[in-house]
């Protein structure tokens, strides 16, 4: 999965404030997401993230902002 920065992502499981939608804002060994609901950020190693991503939207993807 090529994942960059800038990129949304919908994880499997929700934030306890309700919102499963999360910008991408590290890449790297880790990645650090920003909740699209509160703010919060979070950090988690590669693989969890990658199981745990549901659907993709890349920075020019028009699909998300629907």
């Amino acid at each position: 999965m090529q994942i960059e920065v800038g990129d949304r992502v919908q994880m499997r499981k929700k934030h306890p404030c309700g919102c499963d939608r999360f910008l991408v804002t590290r890449v790297g060994m880790d990645f650090k997401i920003r909740c699209e609901g509160c703010g919060h950020e979070v950090m988690m190693p590669r693989i969890k993230c990658e199981k745990g991503i549901k659907k993709h939207f890349p920075k020019s993807s028009e699909e998300y902002h629907v």
